[in-house]
């Protein structure tokens, strides 16, 4: 696949950003009503009026583009560029008033994200990464660890028991072949992964909009995004999600999950 990525897709992407941040920032901390989805998650005031601002501006922008967000779903889902949003990735972590959530900004071409944003508005931190270029964070390029041993890995997973049964089991027989364990986090593991600060982020139950924007980030900066059948992610993962720093860690870890 050609990618038509440009940088008038990145000076987008930080805009959508943007906006999205001024949404959400006068709601953190404060009081707001949470209202539950058919999946039991949480959703807010806060989730609803950034993924709003988000579509506006693409509407504006790109209306030949595709839109998939996770509160008001999908919009021209047969074209080549489709922009996927998760206004507010960690809506649990932003209602309990921790700066662990983030607003996750991707843009894939024929199913494959080539661009990605992880955007922590209240701590302005904010990564970006695209295909062709290495991952920045706040405008500074960055690079993963080195990690080549399980004994050596920081582990990090937002909660174990989002898995399914069978899931948690894998985690739970890969977790002591590592350093050591870290939990929550949501999005913000995996910038912290590119970042070098983490080795290892495995999940399961993801969906698209909850990971699309991690490739580029978690890649450009020198690590690799799999499934737990160490296949690339794209549109069509079911959302088993294997994120390491090494790229050397991939294989020791589906090995001690049984995989």
């Amino acid at each position: 696949m050609i990618s038509s990525l440009n940088e008038d897709d990145i000076r987008l992407a930080h805009r959508l950003a943007d906006i999205a941040a001024d949404v959400i920032r006068p709601f953190f901390r404060a009081s707001f009503d949470i209202d539950v989805k058919a999946d039991h998650s949480p959703v807010t005031r806060a989730d609803r009026g950034a993924e709003q601002a988000m579509r506006a501006l693409l509407e504006k922008e790109r209306p030949e583009d595709g839109i998939f967000g996770e509160e008001m779903g999908v919009a021209r889902p047969d074209a080549k560029r489709v922009w996927v949003l998760d206004p507010i990735d960690g809506t649990r972590a932003f209602i309990g008033g921790r700066a662990s959530f983030g607003t996750l900004i991707a843009l894939v071409e024929e199913g494959k994200p080539v661009l990605g944003i992880i955007n922590q508005p209240i701590h302005k931190e904010r990564w970006v990464g695209a295909k062709g270029y290495p991952t920045f964070f706040n405008g500074k390029a960055i690079q993963t660890r080195s990690c080549a041993t399980l004994d050596q890995a920081l582990l990090s997973t937002t909660a174990p028991w989002l898995f399914e049964k069978e899931g948690e089991a894998r985690f739970d027989a890969l977790r002591p072949h590592c350093r050591d364990t870290l939990l929550g986090g949501d999005c913000y593991n995996y910038g912290l992964l590119a970042s070098g600060h983490g080795d290892l982020v495995v999940e399961q139950g993801l969906k698209f909009y909850d990971f699309a924007a991690l490739v580029p980030i978690v890649e450009g900066a020198g690590g690799v995004m799999r499934d737990w059948q160490n296949r690339p992610l794209d549109k069509n993962s079911v959302g088993e999600v294997i994120a390491a720093g090494d790229p050397r860690l991939i294989k020791p870890t589906l090995s001690a999950m049984g995989l």
